[in-house]
């Protein structure tokens, strides 16, 4: 009998606070109480073994009966949820599962039963790491991935922190208190520093554009904004402001109308379309002609307060031009993706194809910090204030010959925001495409359109998500009475700072 802080093994059952949450549990599973975490009921879930490989699958015992709700990756880039009641139903790349162990809908001896929730955090351990899955057993597995042939050899008991409690608002924020205290290598977000950007309603160009944004396709788009009265305080001049071009001998591979994914980084500075008087295949080295002049204009004629602009986190879908003169100081080296096999839909996904056809131009991670503060420090001479950081996911497939996903993701994460810190003082960056356990990031909702079938969902949604309230309408394509709802006179908006269900089943801020 193995014993963790009101969690046990004991007769082959998962026991938590006196409830079996799981059964059949096999005979390498180990407990480890989560000593210093200052959370009482929690402790990790560890595999005793002996075999080595860079991807392994442990069996831990059989979920039956209970009601769950997990969240799970159903493609490289995107997570969503699922619900089910058995082992089986549990999906490849689930990196959260909480399991409803009893229910409170009854009394014993006249008094109500309250519900007692247990929650499952696969992590990172070494240079591995961990994710959830079930098998046609109703078993519950442990998947370790190092996403590096060459490293293969693992220590094993500390893959999946537990916690239980009858809230569970609070079981889900103290297990995730308790992981950053175990790993001390991210920070909660009570104590991240919240960009103030998040505080006012803005608006992105992707959706209106995609990759043909120009500088005065965002001044009209921000003063189709301001004639319905809704004037954005902040903009993300998305993809298509940058310098990128193709190899000679590339696939081209060009999806809905949006980037090409076999283009890579060829310059830091912007492409002609953001320079004043700017004409294709020049370049304008006066700043107060590029981008610079640009944001200023919009900043001063819209009353903005802050422009963000888009960049992949390895600089384009494709990278940075291995070689090329302008960037050949940062060692870019062709890298060729390792698809995980957990997750399937890869060879459905055309950006994928066409990074695993083409390669990546993959900045040598020990000057990719360089690289970054190049970058940033010129965004911010220019007068932009952050950016939102692209494609991260694709670190996960890179890591063969760099120590593996954790190792490589760790110095990528480690550089972008040290030059955050230094380039951009209000925290500025937006996380995108990031959605695996390697980084641990405040969630953003992303943009939507107030002018759509499901624009008063997505609204309502936002309204009290805490996130940024932002949309990606057309020029000329809004929902004005949908937006004041959302938006304050002066450009600002009501954001929920917390959030949760009473007792009594009301939803109080």
């Amino acid at each position: 009998m193995t014993v963790g802080a009101g969690i046990s093994v004991a007769d082959r059952k998962l026991v938590v606070l006196g409830n079996c949450v799981l059964s059949d549990v096999h005979d390498n599973i180990e407990i480890t109480p989560a000593s210093g975490s200052g959370f009482i009921n929690g402790a990790f879930i560890g595999v005793r073994s002996d075999q080595v490989g860079c991807r392994r699958v442990f069996p831990v015992g059989k979920l039956e009966g209970l009601r769950f709700m997990c969240v799970f990756r159903f493609k490289m880039w995107w997570m969503t949820q699922r619900m089910g009641n058995c082992g089986q139903e549990i999906p490849f790349e689930t990196q959260f599962l909480i399991v409803e162990a009893r229910d409170g809908s009854h009394f014993d001896n006249g008094e109500e039963r309250s519900a007692l929730y247990t929650v499952f955090l696969p992590i990172l351990e070494g240079d591995f790491r961990a994710v959830l899955q079930g098998n046609e057993h109703n078993e519950l597995e442990i998947c370790l991935e190092s996403g590096d042939p060459a490293v293969q050899t693992f220590e094993g008991s500390h893959l999946v922190f537990v916690a239980a409690g009858s809230d569970p608002f609070d079981v889900i924020t103290n297990a995730v208190k308790a992981v950053e205290s175990h790993l001390q290598t991210f920070s909660h977000r009570e104590r991240k520093k919240m960009p103030d950007m998040l505080n006012w309603f803005g608006w992105c160009t992707w959706d209106a554009f995609y990759t043909d944004v120009t500088a005065e396709g965002v001044k009209q788009g921000l003063e189709s904004f301001e004639k319905g009265g809704i004037p954005p305080k902040f903009v993300i001049i998305d993809d298509g402001w940058q310098s990128v071009g193709m190899d000679p001998a590339g696939t081209e591979t060009i999806a809905d109308n949006s980037a090409n994914f076999a283009n890579r980084l060829t310059h830091i500075k912007e492409n002609h379309k953001f320079q004043k008087n700017g004409k294709e295949g020049n370049r304008v080295e006066d700043p107060a002609l590029g981008l610079k002049h640009t944001v200023t204009e919009i900043k001063e004629r819209h009353d903005l307060k802050y422009v963000y602009v888009w960049h992949a986190i390895t600089g384009y879908w494709g990278g940075v031009r291995p070689g090329g003169a302008e960037l050949e100081h940062y060692e870019s080296k062709m890298t060729y993706p390792i698809s995980s096999p957990g997750v399937e839909s890869n060879e459905h996904c055309d950006a994928f194809k066409s990074i695993a056809t083409n390669g990546l131009g993959l900045v040598n991670p020990e000057k990719v910090f360089s690289f970054y503060n190049e970058l940033h420090s010129y965004l911010s001479s220019a007068g932009i204030d952050g950016v939102k950081v692209d494609v991260q996911n694709i670190l996960e497939t890179l890591g063969a010959g760099h120590g593996g996903r954790v190792k490589l993701a760790r110095k990528y994460h480690q550089a972008l925001e040290a030059s955050i810190a230094r380039n951009f003082r209000d925290n500025g960056i937006i996380y995108c495409m990031s959605h695996n356990t390697d980084g641990f990031v405040q969630p953003d909702w992303d943009m939507f359109h107030s002018l759509h079938p499901m624009a008063e969902y997505h609204g309502a949604a936002r309204a009290v998500g805490g996130c940024a309230i932002y949309v990606s309408d057309k020029p000329g394509q809004h929902d004005f009475n949908l937006l004041k709802k959302l938006v304050l006179p002066d450009g600002s908006i009501l954001r929920a700072k917390a959030s949760r269900t009473t007792n009594k089943g009301l939803l109080v801020f």
